[in-house]
């Protein structure tokens, strides 16, 4: 990271910030394109490691990727407004991001599909204890981003 003095190194606080947002960009590379898809999430963190959950349809260009590229990038940013100034180039903003890498996998096993789910519905609306029915679960599509690496940066 370039700007040392922007890097948010406490756990506590990347964890408050990516609690509190609620969409995630994956990246792929495709072929020679990079393929950047918004998508809402939920997370786990264990001892220090961070699992993404975000589900999608069983087709298309994503689902397809996520079987063929497993390795993403993502990047999740929030907290910004704009700083004005006189002239243009004067201006800034305060923001936070978090942006890294991991492995993306299609989860299959109906327990982990509903703990997928589960935080990522949580994640969104606050709440737990969501009920799926059986059809709900076989359509869709959960995933799950394995962080291998991440960092965060704030001007706040």
């Amino acid at each position: 990271m370039r700007r040392r003095d922007r890097e948010v190194t406490d756990a506590k606080a990347i964890e408050l910030f990516i609690s509190k947002q609620q969409v995630i960009r994956i990246g792929f590379y495709d072929n020679g394109e990079v393929y950047i898809v918004p998508v809402n999430y939920g997370y786990e963190l264990n001892n220090g490691a961070y699992t993404f959950y975000f589900h999608g349809a069983k087709a298309g260009r994503k689902y397809e990727l996520a079987k063929s590229q497993p390795c993403v990038g993502f990047e999740i940013d929030g907290e910004y407004s704009l700083i004005t100034a006189d002239k243009a180039c004067g201006h800034s903003a305060r923001f936070q991001s978090v942006i890294g890498n991991g492995t993306l996998a299609i989860v299959d096993d109906e327990d982990e599909k509903l703990r997928g789910l589960n935080c990522l519905m949580t994640q969104l609306t606050g709440k737990s204890g969501h009920d799926y029915s059986k059809e709900m679960l076989k359509a869709v599509a959960v995933f799950k981003l394995e962080a291998k690496r991440l960092s965060c940066k704030a001007k706040l």
